[in-house]
């Protein structure tokens, strides 16, 4: 058995669990969201609980086990909770701005950055630091990593657009240069 798929889903309060015809819809709080039950994975509802099984032993139906659990926990906790990440903007002259739906980024380069956000994506600007929220935490992490990809940090200076606790490795400049 999987050890991430043998493991039972607890529903919270305020959180509402269909199965009907292959997928999984989970309402709660903050939103709604669905998915497609993949081939060969059971799924059985008792309560508040949920768990995962599988048809066989085949290799690509274990494989997806642990997925399916996975997919539909991250639902469960991201219509309760929710989910967020930080992006830290550090370098001299580059600023954030979050105007209606699009984040306007100074980074450096000779033109400002417009970064539209999708559906479903919250963003709060404090200062230099972009907090992305949202319920989907497939489409927040990919937020997130988009934004960051603007500008990466660099190894010398350590400017650029990173992650709250990311530690970037810091590289010594020239060591061998003459004054």
């Amino acid at each position: 058995m999987s050890r991430v798929g043998k493991q039972i889903i607890i529903i919270p309060s305020g959180v509402d669990v269909n199965i009907d015809k292959g997928i999984v819809s989970v309402a709660g709080s903050k939103g709604n969201l669905n998915v497609k039950v993949l081939e060969g994975i059971v799924i059985n509802q008792e309560g508040n609980t949920l768990s995962v099984g599988r048809i066989s032993d085949d290799k690509k139906i274990r494989a997806n086990h642990g997925l399916m659990r996975s997919l539909i926990n991250n639902m469960v906790i991201g219509v309760s909770q929710g989910y967020s990440k930080k992006l830290e903007v550090i370098g001299v002259g580059y600023r954030v701005n979050l105007q209606g739906n699009v984040l306007k980024l100074s980074l450096g380069y000779s033109h400002e950055v417009n970064f539209p956000l999708p559906e479903g994506i919250n963003a709060n600007v404090e200062q230099n630091i972009i907090i992305i929220s949202g319920i989907n935490k497939q489409l927040v992490g990919q937020v997130a990593n988009d934004i960051r990809s603007l500008r990466k940090p660099e190894p010398y200076k350590g400017k650029g657009i990173r992650y709250e606790n990311e530690v970037i490795i810091r590289k010594s400049g020239k060591s061998g240069k003459e004054k």
